[in-house]
């Protein structure tokens, strides 16, 4: 089951965007220099449909994207609560941070606005550095993947 430890209204995760990141728990990337290492443990409460319903009650009005920081574990489940955002809450757009090099086959990438690969690795940092690892894709209607990451680089 996936679980959540905690959530933000963030600026800088999707460009552009309001964002309610969700941080999911028990990660198995476990990478070196982590900010989230709490993130590891299987702890926090259970993210479902009923969870997302009382995100968007609470924070409705203030963000534009709601993002699983996470939940590498359970991509199939993450998938599925992209899914019922899609369905039910089609006025938010849906991102996934993973961790992981690739993207999983249980994700279906049109259920998604965005998506992050790469773990963190320290040398290389994050998004924002030219020199990242990792990767942030748009994904377009037809299921193609544009690579967005420049956005978070200074011009």
């Amino acid at each position: 089951m996936l679980k959540y430890v905690n959530t933000g209204i963030v600026f800088q995760e999707i460009p552009d965007e309001v964002t309610l990141a969700i941080n999911i728990s028990n990660c198995p990337c476990r990478c070196p220099g982590c900010h989230s290492y709490y993130l590891w443990e299987d702890i926090g409460l259970p993210l479902d449909t009923e969870a997302i319903d009382a995100f968007v009650e609470k924070f409705g009005t203030d963000i534009t994207c709601i993002s699983f920081m996470g939940g590498d574990a359970e991509p199939k489940a993450v998938n599925q609560l992209a899914l019922y955002i899609r369905e039910v809450h089609p006025e938010f757009k849906v991102a996934w941070y993973s961790g992981k090099t690739v993207i999983s086959s249980a994700i279906n990438k049109r259920d998604f606005d965005y998506i992050k690969i790469g773990p963190f690795i320290k040398h290389l940092g994050p998004l924002k550095d030219p020199k990242t690892n990792q990767r942030l894709y748009k994904i377009k209607e037809d299921g193609e993947m544009e690579d967005v990451t420049s956005w978070f680089w200074k011009k």
